[in-house]
């Protein structure tokens, strides 16, 4: 462990600063599946529209189709199909409106109106709403075709072209929700090293900090557990994913677990906090939550290779077996002891996180 860990960082001043091209090229090779997608989808919707169908310029196909897909990180097939909706219905509302009036200003103010009371009826979500606010617009401001159900045709067929690509094309999720769980590993690591270094020397500051990067686990938890939904929604109705749905259902357990770790890890370093109020320094609590970050470690290796299992399981049973707090800490003070005893949850926890399930992991941890 560095034991002259910076309590703060340089953050550079410099113009160039503000552009890496390095971070562009990393964009590039992260989004390239979804930007052939884009690309394809598209392609295929304008050529059903203007081939089969006989529309000169189907925008509306292509368009809807576009925005179903977009660059976000969540491909799920619902979430695609609510957006589908959205756009379709806005679609509609102006195919109707176009019936008795003629696009201008108030016009499309009136129409745009109704679609957003329209579609914040029928749906919570944001995205619903201006989806089908956007495409109301168009279609009403970009009048084509010799007839108005041209327009939901095209749509029709954009967001069906949009959720087949997500279905039969699929972008693979097990990258992202690989990455995203070791933003979370390494986020625990850095929280847990600022605990120890906090107990180590009774260093008040340090020991806050690590309260902070532990409070700070919440969003990169709620991000991982997004793609892992996304990934799992994509895998049902995916050909192609489906033999991925054991590994992903590996991966929630492994999240689940780590998701009640972070909370646990928060209470360890609240009361870490509270005990080096006094400045004195506390080696022996430090080496026990030490020996839990570098299991901890181990843990995170499970996330690329179910193999690591057993050596994260055996590290953390060898810890736990010591988690009494009166035995391990006989003289010390009711506030040390209760570190340790905040740290029983958390070892279980890691357990179940390695593969233990939680009824055997509870009885590695000895009563008191």
């Amino acid at each position: 462990m560095p034991e002259s860990d910076p309590l703060t960082t340089i953050v550079p001043t410099r113009w160039h600063a503000r552009y890496r091209p390095r971070a562009g090229l990393v964009r590039l090779r992260e989004s390239w599946v979804a930007l052939a997608q884009i690309v394809l989808a598209a392609s295929a919707s304008f050529g059903i529209a203007h081939l089969l169908i006989g529309h000169a310029m189907p925008l509306l196909a292509v368009t809807v189709t576009i925005s179903s897909l977009g660059l976000a990180r969540d491909t799920r097939p619902a979430q695609v199909a609510q957006t589908v909706a959205g756009m379709l219905t806005g679609i509609a509302i102006s195919e109707l409106a176009l019936l008795v009036l003629v696009p201008g200003w108030w016009e499309l103010a009136l129409v745009l109106a109704a679609t957003l009371v329209v579609a914040r009826f029928l749906s919570p979500s944001p995205q619903f709403a201006i989806a089908a606010a956007i495409q109301t617009a168009i279609a009403f401001m970009l009048p084509l075709g010799s007839f108005t159900g041209m327009r939901i045709l095209d749509g029709a067929v954009g967001g069906a072209m949009a959720i087949l690509v997500t279905a039969l094309l699929p972008r693979n999720p097990m990258r992202q929700i690989v990455r995203d769980a070791h933003v979370v590993f390494d986020d625990v690591d850095r929280a847990m090293t600022r605990v120890v270094q906090g107990l180590r020397r009774g260093d008040r500051l340090r020991a806050e900090r690590g309260l902070q990067r532990a409070r700070d686990l919440h969003g990169p938890v709620a991000r991982w557990g997004g793609s892992l939904e996304s990934g799992q929604a994509i895998s049902r109705v995916s050909p192609f994913l489906r033999g991925r749905r054991i590994e992903l259902a590996r991966l929630r357990r492994v999240h689940d677990a780590m998701d009640l770790a972070t909370r646990n890890l928060r209470v360890v370093a609240r009361r870490a906090h509270y005990a080096v109020e006094d400045g004195e320094a506390r080696p022996e609590l430090a080496d026990v939550v030490e020996g839990i970050r570098a299991a901890a470690a181990l843990v995170a290796r499970v996330v690329d290779d179910s193999a690591a299992e057993q050596r994260a399981q055996a590290a953390l049973r060898e810890i736990a077996a010591t988690l009494d707090p009166a035995a391990l800490l006989p003289r010390a003070r009711l506030g040390d002891q209760a570190v340790v005893a905040s740290l029983r949850p958390l070892v279980v926890d890691l357990l179940v996180a390695a593969g233990e399930p939680r009824s055997d992991a509870a009885h590695e941890i000895p009563r008191v």
